[in-house]
């Protein structure tokens, strides 16, 4: 990672991480990652995030299998939160949805 880059992480340790599909776009989910967890993903090329509920590293799909093969990493403006561009495996949610924003809470097509 280029040395100039200083990422802001929170009083916690974390800055969020939006996972886009790289080929489509679509916004496939967020979790947090620490600075451990960004090493991991830049070390091994597949996603790996910090858990809040479990206090812990975790790989994405080491249980499921659907892993995120990273295809770019970007940063936001602010150096506070990060966008993975992936080659997603299988669907992303832990529901079996392909993303997990597939609930719509409004949009004006539903006025």
């Amino acid at each position: 990672m280029d040395e100039s880059v200083r990422l802001r992480f929170d009083e916690k340790g974390l800055i969020p991480a939006i996972v886009q599909d790289h080929d489509t776009g679509q916004v496939l989910m967020l979790a947090y990652m620490n600075r451990y967890s960004l090493e991991k993903t830049l070390e091994t090329g597949y996603s790996h995030f910090w858990s809040r509920s479990r206090n812990c590293l975790w790989k994405k799909g080491d249980t499921s299998g659907h892993v995120q093969r990273i295809r770019s990493i970007w940063y936001d403006c602010d150096q506070d939160a990060l966008l993975l561009r992936v080659d997603q495996t299988g669907p992303a949610c832990h529901t079996g949805e392909k993303s997990c924003f597939f609930r719509v809470l409004w949009s004006p097509d539903d006025v």
